[in-house]
């Protein structure tokens, strides 16, 4: 067929230089693909080495302690896919003897891999005929052929993954798949594609009909919720701080982050002093307590939106509960605790 002809013509002349594509070892296909899930591929590229030097076959990250595997993913977010991984690594090597699967229906047998993970890794490393189907597959099939069906409803997933799978290239169904990705992210873009140097321009439905913008269709967003957080940042006199670990199944599991209140909307500082998950770490002490971020940080996840302040509060509290300040570095925090470390320097200064 000639879509897929051009895709893969195209593909051979144009496809990104990236090191996951030097080797069709499904360990470090796997890697990458959940290190690219929810992940633009300039920022998964890093972590992508990051792990490879730490953890080179799928040995040495079933060795290795969760809490080194969440502090190298720190950074990425959405921590599940860490816990995953790290998951199945040591189901791989306990369970199956270290050997790899090698077909689409046991990829899926891993913890964290779906659809799409399991047919990206059985094409490229086994040659097996499954599509792949992500945001830039559903943009340009959507595009090419004018399929107006929401991409995020269950009739639209199952429409384009048998679309997918029915004009893909089966003679060499990986090349295929990095093929239509690539186009979809270099090519066929969210916005402002480039039409007018497009080889599928002549039969694109889109762009015969002036229907670009207004293709792949999604239905409407869940509503967002709004979630105040301050965090409290103890400094005492000595050079410590107290981190804590989150539990439960909700946002961060297992990571560590300072002591939390979490309010229905923004407060300030004396309501805050007279909180009562605070008011057991003060003691009544004499404390100084200043606001860091002037403006509330907001911290966007996929169905929630974070509204977060730093409060340090300076004083004597009891020493048992903290940790030096410089300790900081060997936990894994979310990413918003992160952006605060880097941008608070020198804090008994």
């Amino acid at each position: 067929m000639d879509f897929c002809n051009h895709l893969v013509s195209w593909y051979l002349e144009n496809k990104r230089d990236l090191p996951w594509r030097k080797s069709k070892d499904p360990y470090w296909v796997w890697l990458s693909e959940i290190i690219l899930q929810q992940t633009r591929v300039a920022q998964g590229s890093s972590y992508y080495a990051k792990f490879t030097k730490e953890f080179p076959t799928v040995f040495d990250l079933a060795s290795a302690e969760e809490k080194r595997v969440l502090k190298l993913w720190q950074g990425l977010g959405y921590y599940s896919r860490a816990r995953n991984l790290h998951f199945s690594a040591k189901y791989i090597v306990n369970e199956l003897n270290g050997k790899f699967p090698e077909s689409y229906q046991d990829l899926l047998l891993l913890k964290g891999v779906g659809d799409y993970t399991a047919s990206a890794i059985a094409s490229i490393c086994y040659g097996e005929v499954k599509a792949v189907v992500d945001g830039n597959v559903y943009r340009v099939l959507s595009r090419f052929f004018g399929v107006e069906t929401p991409i995020n409803s269950s009739k639209g997933i199952k429409e384009f993954k048998e679309l997918a799978q029915l004009v893909m290239y089966k003679e060499d169904p990986g090349l295929y798949n990095q093929a239509i990705m690539d186009f979809g992210a270099i090519q066929c873009k969210p916005q402002k594609p480039n039409c007018d140097s497009c080889l599928l321009q002549y039969k694109c439905v889109a762009f015969h009909q002036k229907k670009i913008a207004l293709l792949p269709v999604k239905e409407k967003k869940i509503k967002i919720k709004k979630r105040y957080f301050n965090f409290v940042v103890l400094l005492s006199e000595e050079g410590n701080t107290k981190i804590v670990q989150r539990t439960g199944k909700g946002i961060w599991e297992n990571l560590f982050q300072f002591p939390l209140v979490e309010s229905g909307t923004s407060i300030e500082m004396d309501t805050l002093l007279s909180h009562s998950e605070l008011s057991p770490l003060l003691k009544k002490e004499e404390v100084v307590v200043q606001l860091f971020n002037s403006k509330e940080w907001v911290h966007k996840l996929s169905h929630q939106h974070l509204y977060v302040k730093f409060w340090l509060v300076k004083g004597t509290f009891e020493e048992e509960l903290l940790i030096p300040w410089e300790e900081i570095e060997d936990f894994a925090v979310p990413r918003i605790i992160h952006k605060f470390l880097e941008k608070f320097e020198n804090p008994f200064l």
